[in-house]
């Protein structure tokens, strides 16, 4: 019967204490719940690894990665609390029998985030029964287990808001840069009229306002992009962005270095980064960005971004890159279809629409140059 001793080998002293603590719990109690425990150990341990590769390798994001790196030197610390000698004598795989029990989708994995989210599921679950199995053989250790599942679950957010803003950028085709002094009106007003005519996503490029004025325009331009469930991002200043909960910044190649703004910016924001050619591109890969600015494609009077980087550029960036790229630089509606024949995913524009007479109109006659046949480029 469960429960009742078995004849078993000679404990070592050290396991022989953990039975005195456990107090009514027997070798046979103890040893499945050893066998319990080391298997939910390597099973978290190794969702750890699963997490920290996506962050480090995939999202480029140390944060996330130092984040699940530390919990697994927490979580062998926990477990350095019970003896090592029992929970490897209570290991049994070739006896296992859930070594051969599978589930319709856990094959199902159709991308590495979705790896990634499975590993999280399966994190705060191993955990969890670490937690409840700790609590017979180790009370003080049940209690850090605890805490790493809460640390698991905030984890677990992280890497999915993070999954769920560049996802949302993906959907991008329009993206209009907001400069005040180039608006033919006030400027909240062309933010909002420009995505009425189909702008995704609207970026906040202030380089004379003080900072309390471009706090308080942000705030307002915020408002507009929530309730029209368009994005938000902020050139310049992952602090305001912050503030205002941005969808994400965007950087220039003298700005703060990617990993620095992220450590300002809230979980899951998005990071661009502007690019004028190819080894500034692989840099930005390299830094963590979520995605690139490519140009200028045509001469442009919105500012200074040197030598014409043109559709070779962008053939470059499409052949090489993976992160998603947004064309910029002198884009109209006359000649926005020029980028998409070469595969732009999405452009961003400034004057072309912001100083036009209808923000809306203007919006729209480039945003119809994106069927849905081009839209699939990458």
């Amino acid at each position: 019967m469960r429960g009742v001793p078995r004849s078993e080998p000679e404990y070592p002293p050290d396991v022989k204490l953990c039975l005195a603590v456990a107090g009514t719990a027997t070798l046979y109690d103890m040893r499945d719940i050893y066998r319990i425990m080391d298997a939910n150990f390597n099973r978290a341990r190794e969702a750890l690894r699963v997490i920290e590769d996506f962050a480090r390798f995939v999202l480029n994001d140390a944060t996330l990665s130092s984040s699940a790196k530390d919990m697994r030197s927490r979580l062998r610390e926990a477990m350095g609390r019970f003896p090592a000698d029992a929970l490897l004598s209570a290991r049994d795989t070739p006896g296992d029998v859930g070594t051969v029990i599978t589930s319709a989708t856990e094959a199902d994995r159709p991308d590495a985030a979705a790896v990634a989210t499975a590993a999280c599921k399966r994190l705060t679950e191993a955990l969890r029964t670490l937690e409840e199995y700790a609590k017979v053989a180790n009370g003080a250790a049940a209690g850090e287990f605890e805490a790493m599942r809460y640390a698991a679950y905030t984890l677990e957010q992280r890497l999915a808001l993070r999954l769920a803003g560049t996802e949302r950028f993906e959907k991008v085709r329009l993206y209009v840069l907001l400069t005040s002094r180039l608006c033919r009106g006030e400027p909240v007003e062309v933010a909002q009229t420009a995505i009425a005519g189909g702008a995704d996503c609207i970026q906040i490029r202030e380089k004379e306002m003080s900072d309390r004025q471009l706090l308080t325009h942000a705030r307002r331009v915020r408002e507009i992009t929530q309730g029209a469930d368009a994005m938000l991002i902020i050139n310049d200043r992952p602090d305001i962005a912050a503030i205002v909960v941005a969808d994400g910044v965007h950087l220039g190649q003298d700005d703060l270095p990617v990993a620095d703004a992220r450590r300002l910016m809230p979980a899951g924001a998005i990071i661009g980064v502007s690019t004028h050619n190819i080894a500034q591109a692989r840099a930005a890969v390299a830094d963590g960005a979520d995605y690139i600015g490519v140009g200028p494609m045509f001469p442009t009077d919105t500012k200074d971004a040197g030598p014409i980087a043109g559709a070779a550029y962008l053939t470059e960036v499409i052949a090489e890159i993976s992160l998603p790229h947004v064309a910029i630089g002198g884009i109209t509606a006359g000649n926005v279809g020029e980028l998409i024949a070469a595969g732009a995913r999405r452009v961003a524009v400034c004057s072309a629409v912001i100083a036009a007479a209808d923000p809306a109109a203007a919006a729209a006659e480039i945003k119809k140059n994106f069927t849905a046949e081009n839209a699939e480029n990458k």
